[in-house]
């Protein structure tokens, strides 16, 4: 029996008419919307506790059942946590670090993109496997050599260790941008070649401008890898005037943990919080195009 002949057979209860078909949609819909709603609050319950427990006292930081409005919000927590610890030469320390690395190691990772992608080099492809393979080293197996080598140099306990690696390029982001511009034509740069441009001015002015969401959505990821890094800090830091926000608040936590004060710890965190939870909101758009682009290009 045919599919056409199947379908005649149907009796007529049986067919979806076009009411069903949309209510049926409009059911998944909203069983769609229940899970992520409740998935939202579930990611959101750690950010909204922490908020409420700056502005707790201390009996209602250990009250049962939980205290989730103060009855009385402790305000003074945001004026006397930069007393007690060097919170602004934190935050000082953490936005040279984020936005050096960032902004140079954004121009030569898309340099480097570039040539990888669209330049007639030797060996390129196994230059950009090489690069792949580097992903694939843990940071605990070099972090002992590197620090040795830091060492020697005369840079721990300041900020360059932080900086001087990544100014030279982000593999994550050089192989985000690389599959990017494979999908630009190469007959557009090769037309560019033709009437006279040099590989800057290509660079700067066809370059750049077609690939230029996906460079600021990975400015910005980057940017928030770079403001939240604790590892490589507190390895190099050691004087609290040159440590990034991250390591100041962890000492904070050792330090008034044992007083039981977490009102101030969590209040702390909540400003060291803020500026990503800024920059998220403003270029979210930017992130998610990214993921989908860089996702589908190639």
């Amino acid at each position: 029996m045919s599919d056409h002949t199947r379908a005649l057979t149907v009796p007529k209860n049986r067919r979806l008419t076009p009411s069903t078909e949309k209510g049926r949609t409009r059911l998944v819909n909203v069983v769609l919307f229940v899970v992520l709603a409740i998935g939202s609050i579930i990611m959101l319950g750690p950010l909204l506790w922490m908020v409420s427990t700056s502005l707790k006292t201390k009996p209602e930081v250990f009250a049962l059942p939980p205290v989730w409005i103060p009855e009385d919000p402790q305000w003074d927590t945001y004026t006397r946590m930069w007393d007690a610890a060097p919170i602004l030469s934190g935050i000082q320390n953490s936005l040279i670090v984020a936005l050096t690395v960032t902004i140079i190691g954004s121009f030569t990772s898309t340099l480097a993109a570039y040539a990888l992608a669209k330049m007639r080099l030797p060996y390129k492809n196994a230059i950009f496997l090489g690069l792949l393979a580097g992903l694939m080293i843990p940071y605990p197996t070099i972090m002992i050599p590197q620090f040795t080598m830091f060492a020697k140099f005369g840079w721990v306990d300041t900020l360059l260790p932080l900086i001087v690696p990544f100014l030279f390029g982000n593999i994550v982001m050089i192989f985000f941008l690389r599959q990017y511009l494979q999908s630009v034509p190469d007959s557009l740069i090769e037309a560019a070649y033709i009437d006279g441009a040099s590989h800057p001015r290509v660079f700067a002015t066809i370059v750049v401008p077609l690939i230029r969401p996906a460079i600021a959505a990975q400015f910005i990821l980057w940017f928030m890898a770079i403001w939240n890094d604790y590892l490589a800090p507190i390895l190099y830091l050691n004087t609290p005037a040159n440590q990034t926000l991250q390591v100041v608040i962890a000492n904070l936590n050792v330090e008034f943990a044992t007083q039981r004060d977490y009102p101030l710890i969590m209040g702390a965190s909540f400003i060291a919080l803020l500026p990503i939870l800024i920059v998220f909101l403003i270029f979210q758009r930017q992130i998610i195009e990214s993921v989908a682009l860089t996702g589908t290009k190639g």
